[in-house]
């Protein structure tokens, strides 16, 4: 499969060597990202994800040498160089070359696009387990590039057969390592308002919400995960993924409820119509 990547004006093969060893995304872990993938071969909710991007850019204090349409014209040429069906698509910005090790200059920016993540769709009809975990990030509403939790706890998440970790500080839950979290009471949708990234997913799931239950943004203590009806996370690689074990807690019945299969069902409906009219509309001009 033929990935590249861009980086200053250059199209370059996905495993070509182009960054400097003093970046300060190396030295110094300066750096955020951006991930969204294609359906029906468009990026989707583009703009969400730019706004997000250049709104945790702006919040390190790193320029974007490049604009929206820029960046969408990048993006049309990588997909059509992968001469793949579905994509997925990575930003990255780091502080740039640092000859003192400290000092930003002129950013890196660099767009890839990728093979898309392994789908897990037994985890869909099943649940996944994860495990409490007391910490919160560091500037929680940017997408930095600082895993080192997930990284470190990787053993002990196999060992437990479990799938990702559910942070949480004072009692209070925010966000698994890459993913939003919701939990339902009493046919209410409820998920943290504040030490969680803004997921675009998490978005698209509220707005899918409206019309069909109450939704609350507030505070979540881990007592309330612990002893709700339903749990599930969300992300882009993830959809809506259920959550039903709790560290060794089972959330409800044990298996995925009701709400979380109706909200997964409505997000796929969203996949299977993305960018249909956008397609035709082409093939008429065409």
């Amino acid at each position: 499969m033929p990935f590249f990547c861009y980086f200053r004006e250059q199209f370059y093969p996905l495993d070509t060597p182009i960054l400097q060893s003093n970046d300060l995304g190396l030295l110094r872990g300066y750096g955020l990202f951006d991930y969204f993938r294609t359906y029906n071969g468009i990026p989707f909710r583009f703009e969400d994800y730019w706004a997000r991007f250049t709104n945790s850019a702006a919040s390190l204090g790193l320029e974007v040498p490049l604009s929206e349409v820029g960046v969408r014209s990048i993006l049309q040429r990588l997909y059509d160089l992968s001469e793949e069906r579905e994509v997925a698509y990575r930003l990255l910005l780091t502080g740039g070359y640092a000859p003192d090790g400290l000092s930003v200059s002129q950013p890196n920016f660099i767009i890839r696009t990728e093979a898309l993540p392994v789908d897990n769709p037994e985890g869909r009809k099943k649940g996944i387990k994860v495990i409490p975990y007391e910490y919160v990030r560091d500037l929680p509403y940017v997408k930095s590039t600082g895993y080192v939790h997930l990284i470190k706890m990787r053993t002990e998440l196999k060992q437990e057969s479990a799938a990702d970790l559910l942070f949480y500080k004072n009692g209070l839950v925010s966000e698994l390592t890459r993913s939003n979290i919701f939990i339902v009471r009493s046919g209410i949708l409820i998920t943290p308002s504040k030490d969680a990234l803004r997921g675009i997913t998490r978005k698209v799931v509220m707005e899918k919400a409206v019309g069909r239950y109450p939704v609350e943004e507030r505070d979540i203590t881990l007592a309330e995960v612990l002893a709700a009806d339903e749990v599930f996370t969300t992300s882009t690689t993830k959809w809506v993924m259920p959550v039903t074990m709790v560290g060794d807690t089972k959330i409800g019945s044990g298996l995925p409820g009701p709400v979380t299969a109706e909200l997964l069902a409505a997000l796929e409906n969203e996949f299977v119509a993305y960018g249909r009219s956008e397609i035709g509309s082409r093939k008429s001009a065409g």
